[in-house]
């Protein structure tokens, strides 16, 4: 997976959670980022990796976006990976 297609896909996952004001809520308050720094934090290296965290977090919700946007929920792990790398080296 390139790059762009991992932030292509953490893109259209951080659209899919701003439809649902109760998840973004979630996410910016488990993010610690305020709703007047979302467009600040999204060009953040990282803050596309933690989209797709948070979403991993989340059965239900990360079904329901990859049933939406017609990707695997393993795609999502992979994404994830090309944004942030192996979490065994953030320890």
């Amino acid at each position: 997976m390139t790059v762009e297609k991992a932030e292509e896909i953490a893109t259209e996952a951080l659209l899919h959670l701003t439809r649902d004001p109760d998840q973004v809520g979630r996410f910016l308050a488990v993010s610690g980022i305020g709703p007047e720094s979302i467009r600040t934090a999204a060009s953040e290296p990282g803050f596309l990796a933690g989209v797709l965290e948070f979403l991993m977090t989340d059965e239900a919700l990360l079904l329901a976006y990859c049933e939406n946007a017609g990707v695997r929920p393993t795609m999502i792990a992979a994404a994830r990976f090309v944004l942030a790398g192996d979490p065994a080296d953030h320890v």
